[in-house]
């Protein structure tokens, strides 16, 4: 089978079987398309001929170009993903793939905005919306729905209209693998959605909005790239060290819900975690706050 019909076939597979996001696939196929290229390097361009060491020598290849741990890992899954379905389809019991090892990426602590600061944005954005320009008030919107809620950047720009139940304080969310749940919020993020859409979002809409919540200035559907450069520009004046995306304010949703209380399941299930080891990593993260404050206020820290 040919490399690159092979790669087509499995993005289909991904996103027709398995219902892996549009991101994801594209990073598969991001990832795929590059090996095909390197295997083409040493004149390999039939699945038949990837071999453990031509998988070895891609990985090698791509750390001397001074890619991440985490960059690495990637790859090197999407390669493993990729070899085990190749081996499906062909009912070949060697997938050269089993034995490939990536250096594991290394574990950081991702970042989290304090409730003084998240506050304090939200307060400024607050004012900025009260002289009622439309994207003040969508982008306010927009904030209070990612914090009261810590969905991911991709489940909020695909919100409708009617996924949103201002009576019942929830938001209906399609997660990773198709798996929709239910996610509550607080009267701050109603009434930021309630203004967005009396205010707001009738001067966005158009023949091509659709069912779309979050809207852009040409009426199309928010887009996720659009939502970064915002929630990046808001924190690019905090101090904290990491990321600066809409990830850090999921970071920060999960660990103030832990900080008040919360139980870890429950955090799970909001987050829409398949696994609980993935939620377990804000309970790192709310212990080094706690240490931190330890060592600023006890006197013999």
């Amino acid at each position: 089978m040919q490399l690159a019909r092979a790669i087509d076939d499995f993005a289909v597979h991904l996103t027709v079987e398995r219902g892996y996001s549009p991101q994801t696939v594209r990073a598969y196929r991001s990832d795929l398309t590059g090996l095909a290229s390197f295997a083409a390097t040493r004149g390999v361009e039939e699945t038949s001929g990837l071999s453990l060491e031509v998988l070895r020598d891609w990985l090698w290849d791509s750390s001397q170009h001074g890619l991440s741990k985490a960059t690495l890992a990637r790859r090197s899954a999407s390669a493993k993903g990729f070899s085990a379905w190749v081996a499906r389809q062909t009912g070949d019991d060697n997938d050269p793939a089993v034995r490939l090892r990536a250096p594991k990426a290394d574990k950081m602590l991702p970042r989290v905005v304090n409730r003084s600061q998240i506050d304090a944005l939200l307060a400024r954005l607050a004012a900025l919306a009260e002289d009622g320009d439309p994207g003040r008030v969508r982008d306010l919107a927009v904030i209070e729905l990612l914090y009261a809620t810590g969905i991911r950047v991709s489940e909020l720009t695909g919100l409708d209209v009617d996924d949103v139940d201002l009576d019942r304080l929830t938001v209906r969310v399609l997660g990773k693998g198709a798996k929709e749940r239910v996610v509550p919020f607080g009267v701050p993020a109603q009434t930021a959605v309630v203004d967005y859409l009396r205010r707001a979002r009738p001067v966005f809409v158009t023949e091509r909005s659709g069912p779309a919540l979050l809207l852009g200035p040409r009426g199309a559907r928010l887009g996720s790239r659009a939502v970064y450069g915002l929630v990046a520009g808001l924190l690019a004046d905090i101090p904290g060290g990491g990321p600066s995306g809409p990830h850090a304010l999921r970071h920060t949703a999960a660990t103030h819900l832990l900080d008040g209380g919360a139980d870890l399941r429950a955090v799970q299930e909001l987050l829409g975690h398949a696994s609980l080891g993935t939620t377990q990593i804000y309970t790192h993260v709310s212990t080094e706050r706690l240490k931190e404050s330890y060592r600023t206020a006890h006197p013999r820290a």
